[in-house]
């Protein structure tokens, strides 16, 4: 029997719906929030140009010359001198450490050459780890530089040219040098695959359980709220292994990316990420009461972790508010230990900060799952 259209009971379908829809607040914060993210993240956050890069300078003399040239490339707007009058090691340091973009060195007769107009030149080392940060601020730097130069030496205009081609600035992009993209996204790749898969699988783990009601079985063994949590992270490590060796594999044979830093060291970085996603994906998996909301919630998470952690814009371009929200999310600390230790070689002592840094996200979150599985589950 066909019936013919109602208008009634199309009414009562969307009043239904709209019931539906409003009873369940994951999924319409999502389709509020989702779009507001987006538009804050895109249109304020990001920028492909960054600028007020940190960098050390490194010089023996603070001679008129050495400073005219440090506030002219201040002035563009590129490079911020954090560290000034610090030793070539302590500069090293830094730029291995992360805490500098570049280091501006500055020879100890540079004042004597400029004057007798001896070739005078100076070193800036970029690191070019994220090739987006070095380019635009290494391609003003000869022409800033040399016209620094003219004015402190009231040059006339017949000889600018002449003086503009005897100072030489000499770059050298660190650990990156011709430049190449992969060697910066394959790395970080490997943190944003293990988020995703490793979130979200633990997530739907524990969620399942609930919606096909084995939880009660689980509830009735005579095992404790960790004990319970540790069956349920603890296989995703192998699902985690299987994809770290694939990853490295398909880093090292397929693009070529650059392994210069110790094996165990990276390995422990991804022990304690992995293990703090597992945990946050069981963390997770307590607010959700349905699979669908814990898929919801892991993509809420994921979204601004990604835009945020500097796996596809430059950190350092975000606005500050940006960088501290940033911060909160243990993707941008991997990340910056996963290229450290593969691009720069560095040692445990100069990727401390990220692997405490992930340390206390492990126990953050495992108070926070511990918490919360005991009062969803009275």
């Amino acid at each position: 029997m066909i019936r013919r259209f109602s208008p009634r009971r199309l009414r009562a379908l969307l009043v239904k719906e709209a019931i539906q829809m409003r009873r369940d607040r994951i999924t319409f914060a999502m389709m509020l929030g989702v779009p507001l993210i987006l538009l804050v993240l895109f249109g304020f956050a990001i920028n492909t140009d960054p600028k007020r890069l940190p960098a050390a300078l490194v010089s023996a003399t603070q001679d008129r010359y050495t400073r005219a040239i440090v506030t002219a490339l201040e002035l563009t707007g590129y490079y911020r001198f954090e560290h000034a009058g610090v030793s070539a090691t302590e500069a090293e340091a830094l730029l291995e450490r992360g805490a500098v973009s570049f280091i501006v060195t500055v020879p100890s007769d540079f004042g004597r050459r400029v004057e007798r107009g001896d070739d005078p030149q100076i070193l800036i080392e970029a690191d070019a780890t994220d090739p987006a940060i070095a380019s635009g601020a290494i391609s003003t730097l000869g022409q800033v530089a040399a016209e620094a130069l003219l004015h402190e030496r009231h040059a006339e205009a017949q000889a600018a040219e002449a003086a503009r081609s005897q100072l030489r600035v000499v770059v050298h992009r660190r650990y990156n040098p011709e430049g190449i993209t992969q060697y910066n996204i394959v790395p970080g790749l490997l943190g944003v695959i293990l988020q995703m898969t490793m979130v979200m699988m633990t997530s739907i783990a524990l969620t399942r359980e609930i919606e096909r009601g084995t939880m009660e079985n689980l509830l009735a063994m005579p095992a404790t709220a960790f004990e319970i949590m540790l069956g349920k992270v603890l296989p995703y490590f192998g699902v985690g292994a299987v994809q770290v060796l694939v990853i490295l594999v398909a880093a090292k044979s397929l693009f070529g990316v650059p392994f210069v830093g110790g094996l165990w060291l990276l390995l422990l970085g991804v022990l304690i990420f992995v293990l703090s996603m597992v945990i946050l994906g069981y963390t997770i998996s307590t607010f959700a009461r349905t699979q669908m909301q814990a898929m919801q919630l892991t993509f809420f998470f994921f979204l601004p972790s990604i835009l945020l952690s500097g796996f596809m814009f430059p950190f350092r371009g975000m606005p500050g508010w940006a960088q501290i929200l940033g911060e909160l999310f243990p993707l941008t600390h991997f990340l910056r230990l996963v290229r450290a230790v593969m691009l720069k070689g560095a040692d445990i002592q100069n990727v401390s900060g990220p692997v405490f840094a992930l340390l206390g996200f492990v126990a953050a979150f495992s108070l926070i799952a511990l918490a919360r599985f005991r009062r969803t589950l009275d």
